[in-house]
């Protein structure tokens, strides 16, 4: 996933329940803060991300098939994406979801 000049991987199921909850958000016209906890690779600490609809986001999934979604957990990311503390990303049994890597693109 992209947005401005930051560039987040996430593994292709985890980013398909993202781009849903993204996408509704935008569609809205509401932006939203996104945490999440980084690749080991890159530090092992947590980073957010403001989101904004008015700069592209692009979603880039390493495999061809559309993954299976999970209504609850869709749900869950819903909620966290419209509480005060933002979109926390997590896997589907609600424990903090990690990133497979970031990095800041010029």
């Amino acid at each position: 996933m992209a947005h401005g000049n930051i560039s987040v991987d996430f593994e292709d199921r985890l980013l398909s329940h993202l781009q849903i909850v993204i996408v509704q958000r935008f569609r809205r016209n509401e932006s939203l803060v996104i945490s999440w906890l980084d690749a080991a690779s890159v530090g092992d600490g947590r980073s957010s991300l403001w989101m904004t609809p008015t700069q592209p986001v692009y979603f880039k999934f390493a495999g061809s098939r559309v993954p299976a979604i999970d209504e609850q957990w869709l749900q869950r990311l819903s909620e966290s994406a419209a509480s005060s503390s933002g979109l926390i990303v997590t896997a589907p049994n609600g424990q903090l979801a990690r990133a497979m890597g970031s990095v800041r693109l010029s």
